[in-house]
C-alpha cells in the first residue's frame, strides 16, 4: 500500500460580510488557519455593493500559494 501526500499549490476561498470588520476578521483568520497549511496571500481582489435600501454588502476573493 502505498501512501502519498500532494501538496497545495494554490488556494483560492471567497468570503463576504455586511460590515467591513467581519469581512477582515474573517479573511484574518483564514489566512492563520493556512499558514498551517505552508500557504501565503498571493493577491486580494474585493468588492463592495450597495443594497436597494442603501445596505453595502462586502465580498473580496484571496488566493493563497505555497511558500517557497
Amino acid at each position: 500500500m502505498a501512501f502519498e501526500l500532494d501538496r497545495i499549490e494554490d488556494k483560492i476561498e471567497f468570503f463576504e460580510a455586511d460590515r467591513l470588520e467581519t469581512l477582515e476578521k474573517k479573511i484574518n483568520d483564514q489566512i492563520e488557519a493556512n499558514k498551517t497549511l505552508l500557504l501565503r496571500v498571493a493577491s486580494v481582489s474585493h468588492q463592495t455593493q450597495f443594497a436597494a435600501d442603501g445596505r453595502p454588502h462586502y465580498s473580496a476573493v484571496v488566493h493563497f500559494t505555497a511558500q517557497k
